[in-house]
């Protein structure tokens, strides 16, 4: 007996030992030596009651950083036996007719609250301590108070005792690992990231971003992109989720935000907030509209997002993996907004039909409706996304182009119901002039 002792003395674990790791565990996991401290302290609690306390104890234990001396207190909180009420009643135990004896049995007089629900909770000795008690030990003791009495310290626990201190050490740093991991991440949500696929599970993909792994899933991936392990490539940190296996970090390559953080990182004028985006319309892997204004006068916001010779927005193409980029000029006025969204169509005039629904309807030349509509209706569906107005695309014909163009063009594109006119009621009011 003495020997398996001296092996669990030998196999125990030792306060002073925690102390020294404190700082390395600290920066190895990149998390809050507060918290690190609470965690062995919680652990050490744990060993002390396992091996020298009671099951119903509440124990504290109070680590030094200094000297990695540990002190041990018993915790109870001061109750009023006014409140509860202890009565002694005599009881014939049934179980034990032979023997004809009879138990004392303390039991607490439920009292439920005004409301009739909540119970009042049984006296614990191990955990609570009557007014009176309390007074004894400190003066000025009253109900609600906490009384903490310091236990003797012991430095060496069994094999049980350490195990148990090892499993709350490992769970508590997992824990403060994923808090610290979602705080971090939580401040980038809407920032572009680099990272490394680092496998792939059917048709998800898990990415490595150094710290935390990230999954792109396949309504957030690119069609047409072809993903491989190793890869390297920028992502949109859409969201991030907190839950019992950690913060679930969800990123995008579809979401339009990544387009706008891609200009913001190539076009120093929009990071500095001298040129600004108003509004981005995209169908990922195919094409993006994007509405920009100037902050400041004698500055061109589209010649700077183009970059000389077009390198800026050809180096956001190529992280795109090629999508098309149409930059338009913000304006004010919906009617040059609305004829500037559906670039690279010319437009002869916009008329409003229905302000209060957001509906219009623009006139483009006969031969430019397929160019004006896009590909499956591509074009006008992203203008559209983009002004907030629903947009009615109609072919103007060449005799009425022609008819307008005889005199002054300028003036189809601010009178739109002239456009709309019949050719004989055009040539009709240019006579009239």
């Amino acid at each position: 007996m003495a020997k398996k002792q001296q092996e669990e003395k030998k196999s125990g674990i030792n306060s002073s030992e925690f102390n020294s790791a404190i700082t390395q565990i600290c920066e190895e996991k990149g998390i809050n030596k507060e918290k690190v401290m609470q965690t062995v302290e919680a652990a050490l609690a744990a060993a002390y009651k396992k091996d020298y306390g009671k099951k119903s104890q509440n124990i504290r234990a109070e680590l030094s950083e200094v000297s990695g001396g540990v002190k041990f207190f018993l915790i109870k909180e001061v109750v009023d036996e006014t409140v509860r009420e202890f009565v002694i009643i005599e009881e014939d135990d049934e179980k034990e007719e032979k023997d004809n004896k009879k138990e004392v049995v303390m039991e607490i007089k439920e009292e439920r609250c005004e409301d009739g629900e909540e119970k009042l909770a049984r006296f614990n000795p191990e955990r609570d301590i009557k007014l009176e008690d309390a007074l004894k030990i400190k003066k000025d003791a009253k109900i609600g108070d906490i009384i903490e009495t310091e236990l003797e310290t012991q430095e060496n626990y069994g094999r049980v005792a350490a195990q148990t201190a090892k499993q709350v050490i490992i769970q508590r740093i997992r824990e403060a690992e994923k808090d610290a991991m979602y705080e971090e991440y939580k401040e980038k949500e809407g920032e572009i990231l680099n990272g490394t696929i680092q496998r792939i599970e059917g048709q998800n993909i898990f990415i490595d971003l150094g710290k935390a792994t990230g999954i792109l899933f396949p309504s957030e991936q690119v069609k047409g992109e072809d993903y491989k392990i190793g890869q390297r490539l920028k992502v949109y940190l859409g969201k991030i989720e907190s839950d019992n296996r950690g913060p679930g970090i969800i990123l995008s390559r579809t979401h339009p935000d990544m387009v706008k953080r891609l200009f913001e990182l190539e076009v120093p004028e929009i990071f500095s907030g001298t040129v600004e985006i108003k509004a981005i319309s995209r169908e990922a892997g195919s094409r993006t509209k994007i509405a920009v204004i100037a902050k400041e006068d004698g500055i061109d916001p589209i010649g700077s997002c183009v970059g000389q010779k077009g390198t800026r927005v050809q180096a956001i193409i190529d992280e795109l993996g090629g999508e098309k980029i149409d930059i338009i000029e913000w304006n004010e006025n919906i009617e040059k907004f609305i004829s500037a969204s559906l670039s690279p169509a010319k437009v002869l005039a916009v008329k409003i039909s229905n302000e209060a629904e957001k509906e219009a309807i623009a006139v483009v030349p006969e031969e430019q409706l397929s160019l004006a509509i896009g590909q499956r209706g591509q074009n006008v569906r992203l203008a559209a996304k983009l002004t907030t107005w629903k947009i009615d695309v109609v072919g103007d014909k060449k005799e009425e182009v022609v008819a307008v163009d005889k005199k002054e063009k300028s003036e189809a594109v601010e009178a739109p119901v002239a456009i709309e006119a019949t050719t004989d009621e055009v040539v009709e009011k240019e006579e009239e002039k």
